[in-house]
């Protein structure tokens, strides 16, 4: 994961592709597969997307329903 400092500016920090992923699976849910070739346009290596893809996981903004094999947006807290 790379995050900004002296060498790396916040916009090429794995961090600045956070928004993209997110602004994508908020319209609706949609396979990885989907997703990638949706954001790929916006200079967004593989590699980078995976990282995004685990970092948005652990912090709950994102979950994977397995039965429609598909990634969905967490948006807000959840109450249960």
């Amino acid at each position: 994961m790379r995050l900004p400092n002296r060498v790396t500016p916040y916009r090429k920090s794995t961090l600045a592709k956070f928004p993209v992923v997110l602004s994508a699976l908020q319209e609706f849910d949609m396979s990885p597969q989907i997703l990638y070739a949706r954001v790929k346009k916006k200079d967004f290596p593989v590699t980078d997307f995976i990282e995004v893809l685990d970092c948005l996981f652990m912090l709950g903004k994102i979950e994977f329903v397995p039965g429609k094999e598909v990634l969905r947006y967490v948006g807000g807290s959840k109450l249960r």
